[in-house]
């Protein structure tokens, strides 16, 4: 019962902090629209010569579509469903977990929130103004993991 009432405590004041974003869940992304966000992800980390895992997830986290590049390390695999999964979960970008936890303080508090991953390149998917589930890219630096999550969430707009 303690541990319920701390984790509650805490979720407030990391609500305190940041604001999710204002869009409504909407119906959770089909396979059709998870590889039409994905194609564009690969293709910013092709022009780049990065290699990237990319992960498409609904709007419950759960896995929709995965698309690992050749020569991607293993450990950016679960990393691309974890920041993918906090964009969901939470409706909005992971590094937004990233800047609070950067900035210390009351930040840190997220660090002991359950399913949220403080790392750059996981970005909620938006349909008719609805989050149907979220891309999460891994495999590159943070940013520009984030640079190739983006190119895919902008092709649903």
């Amino acid at each position: 019962m303690r541990n319920i009432s701390i984790l509650i405590l805490m979720l407030l004041a990391v609500s305190n902090n940041f604001a999710q974003m204002p869009n409504p869940y909407g119906l959770p992304i089909g396979i059709d629209n998870a590889k039409k966000a994905a194609a564009p992800a690969i293709a910013e980390a092709k022009k780049n010569n990065w290699t990237v895992a990319v992960s498409i997830v609904d709007t419950a986290g759960n896995l929709v579509y995965f698309e690992k590049m050749d020569g991607t390390q293993t450990g950016s695999v679960n990393v691309s469903l974890e920041k993918a999964r906090t964009a969901a979960l939470f409706k909005r970008p992971s590094k937004t977990f990233q800047d609070n936890v950067a900035a210390g303080g009351d930040g840190l508090r997220i660090l002991g929130l359950p399913g949220a991953t403080p790392v750059e390149g996981g970005i909620p998917l938006v349909v008719d103004g609805k989050i149907v589930g979220a891309i999460g890219v891994s495999g590159a630096t943070s940013a520009q993991d984030s640079q190739c999550a983006k190119a895919g969430a902008d092709t649903l707009k």
